[in-house]
């Protein structure tokens, strides 16, 4: 037990010495007359000999002690609380960041009695939010900066061609023919090839050089600092030839290639989003021309530009013509395999193609009137349908994806409420909700935080979707009052195996709970993901594990048909 301080209130010293912080007490001099044991326990010095010694200051590490001395000094200087963050050198030989706290202490006639002081370590909770702000920014997958850290870079790269006027390459890398690998071996043999294939990347470019990943199998390289084309040329072909050689996996060696776009600034002097889309654009003409090969875009002749065109008609052609479709993949409580919702995704019954899923259409619409468009047909469809189940005595939620272009675009309140108004379905929008898509492109909080406010009014709730994949920080769950979070599939995939994934799951939920929002789990695939989910304390998910995305017609049956815990 520690030895009662002079002027200190009447406490069981027990409480003092359990309080789960640094607590000191020192005189005008420098000498201690109180620590507690997390005091002598941080510094590894015993109480009698910190108690004893004229200077508390000369018995730590001579920089510490610098650091603390001078801390005290200000403190008595002054009449406020002395606050300070400081990273120190504490028995156990680690650096521990230190929350600090001084308040001096007055005679009855106003001179300085002394300093009491109060240390929280606080070493967990900044690494814990390093950890959080790096999974905004970096690739969990392979550690390469994500969309959000390549914007910046992306942004830094073209001022600096523009001081230095040389130029910068934009390449967008895909490789050809990755779906079979992860067919035949499996997402786990996957990540490896995704691994080997990144460093090879970055083996091929120089330090200076950016290389970030989009996700899936697409990567984009920024070559900077170029005098002439023929510089990016002579990159192009490290790239090509460092992918295509083959790859050990179980055993086997695999040949896998790439196709890559490139747009180069200033040659083609657009913004840092317009240099994006070309480079995309240029790389499936790559593709086109027959693979493992590269493609400059031509910003003046290059016949993506009329393909992309093309698409835009048939697409306009189809939504005119019925031809779009809206499935709806169940939403269910996890314990009892009740359903809560359905998730509304949209299809393109396309003439001469099939069945078209949205990946091979949406990209294309990207940025436009039409996107806007698509996405008025969408909310319309699903208001309309919801109407329909309650007309069948069928009671659900649906939510619906919503661009974060779309969102943004003018009068996008005004005309959800009209269009239930016209449907006669009002109060469907209570069973509504928006799944807020690319919020890495969200760049003014406080207008949609005005406008998900608008929308809560009508009794519309929204969702952040893919929460924790890069498109999505901390600051999103601070500044946009939203009411649930999705946990990626992809973290979900391979929790049971990957113990940083099983971690982020977890952070995941730990956060939605502290926000007071509700938690949706992506890609619930297996019994052994819902049992997982369970214990972690995720309510509600979604998957094929559950029930594939299927017509309208078929959701109230399943609710019927579906399995119960």
């Amino acid at each position: 037990m520690t030895t009662p301080a002079p002027g200190l209130p009447s406490v069981d010293q027990t409480v003092l010495d359990h309080a789960p912080a640094a607590i000191w007490m020192m005189d005008g001099a420098g000498q201690l007359e109180f620590a507690n044991r997390h005091f002598c326990e941080y510094l590894g010095i015993a109480q009698t000999r910190l108690l004893a010694a004229p200077r508390y200051t000369e018995l730590m590490p001579s920089a510490m002690g610098a650091a603390w001395l001078q801390a005290d000094r200000e403190c008595q200087a002054q009449a406020a609380p002395h606050m300070s963050m400081e990273w120190m050198p504490l028995a156990d030989g680690r650096q521990h960041l230190l929350e600090l706290t001084r308040q001096r202490l007055l005679n009855p006639d106003g001179s300085v009695r002394g300093i009491i002081g109060l240390a929280t370590d606080v070493t967990e909770r900044s690494e814990y939010r390093q950890r959080l702000e790096h999974m905004a920014h970096y690739d969990l997958l392979t550690g390469v900066p994500n969309r959000v850290l390549l914007a910046d870079r992306l942004a830094q790269a073209l001022a600096r061609a523009k001081r230095e006027r040389g130029l910068t390459a934009v390449c967008h890398i895909d490789l050809d023919n990755f779906k079979p690998v992860i067919d035949a071996y499996g997402y786990g043999a996957g990540d490896r090839v995704l691994l080997e294939i990144t460093r090879r990347i970055k083996d091929a470019v120089r330090e200076d050089d950016t290389v970030a990943r989009l996700g899936g199998d697409e990567f984009i390289v920024l070559l900077v600092g170029l005098q002439v084309t023929e510089e990016c040329v002579g990159s192009l072909h490290r790239l090509l030839q460092g992918i295509q050689q083959p790859v050990a996996l179980d055993g086997e060696m695999l040949c896998i290639t790439a196709s890559i776009g490139v747009a180069l600034y200033p040659d083609d002097e657009q913004d840092a989003e317009t240099l994006l889309r070309h480079a995309s654009q240029a790389m499936h003409l790559a593709k086109e021309a027959g693979r493992n090969r590269y493609h400059l875009f031509d910003p003046a002749s290059d016949l993506r530009a009329r393909s992309h065109h093309r698409l835009l008609q048939q697409i306009r052609h189809g939504l005119a013509h019925g031809e779009f479709e809206l499935y709806y993949q169940p939403k269910v409580k996890l314990h009892s395999r009740r359903l809560v919702g359905a998730e509304a995704l949209i299809r393109w019954n396309h003439p001469q193609l099939g069945f078209l899923p949205p990946g091979e259409f949406l990209r294309a619409v990207e940025n436009t009137e039409l996107e806007i468009e698509l996405g008025d047909w969408v909310v319309a469809t699903a208001i309309d349908q919801l109407r329909q189940w309650r007309q069948q005595g069928f009671d659900t939620e649906v939510s619906i994806n919503i661009s974060a272009y779309h969102l943004e675009s003018p009068g996008f309140v005004t005309k959800l409420k009209d269009r239930a108004i016209a449907l006669g379905s009002v109060d469907e929008l209570r069973r509504l909700q928006i799944e807020v898509l690319e919020t890495a492109a969200l760049d003014d909080f406080a207008r949609i935080g005005a406008l998900i406010r608008d929308c809560r009014a009508l009794g519309v709730s929204f969702a952040l979707d893919d929460f924790g994949t890069g498109y999505s920080s901390i600051a999103y769950l601070s500044k946009l009052d939203v009411d649930t979070l999705k946990i990626d599939q992809s973290f979900v995939r391979d929790m049971q195996d990957d113990k940083s994934d099983h971690a982020i799951v977890q952070g995941i939920i730990a956060l939605a709970r502290a926000f007071g929002m509700g938690i949706v789990a992506e890609g619930v695939a297996t019994e052994g993901h819902l049992q997982a989910l369970l214990q972690m304390g995720c309510e509600v998910g979604q998957g094929h594990g559950i029930g594939h995305p299927m017509p309208a017609a078929q959701l109230p049956g399943w609710q019927m048909a579906a399995p119960r815990a």
